[in-house]
C-alpha cells in the first residue's frame, strides 16, 4: 500500500511541476505576442488610456503595447514618442 502511495505523491508532484514550468514558458493567452516594433509614430491613433509593456522572451520582442481602433500596435519601447505617451498614461 506505501508504494501505491508514494506511486501517487510522485505523480501529482510530476504532473504539478510539469503544468508550473508549461505555465512560465508560454505567452499569455490574453496578450499579444510582438515579434517585431513600430519606430512609427502611432500616438494619434492609440485609443485607451493604458499600455502592457511586454519583455523580451523568444520569439516575443521587448515592447510597449498600444490598443488603437485596428486592433493591438508593438511599438519600440527606446523610442522617444513611445516615452512622451506612456508617461500619461497607466501600466497594465
Amino acid at each position: 500500500m506505501s508504494l501505491k502511495i508514494t506511486s501517487i505523491c510522485l505523480l501529482l508532484i510530476s504532473v504539478g511541476l510539469c503544468s508550473h514550468v508549461s505555465a512560465g514558458r508560454l505567452p499569455s493567452k490574453n496578450r499579444p505576442c510582438c515579434v517585431g516594433v513600430t519606430n512609427r509614430n502611432i500616438s494619434s491613433e492609440v485609443t485607451e488610456e493604458t499600455y502592457y509593456e511586454q519583455t523580451a522572451r523568444p520569439p516575443c520582442v521587448e515592447a510597449i503595447i498600444f490598443k488603437t481602433d485596428s486592433g493591438s500596435i508593438c511599438a519600440n519601447p527606446k523610442a522617444q514618442w513611445v516615452q512622451n505617451i506612456i508617461a500619461s498614461m497607466t501600466k497594465v
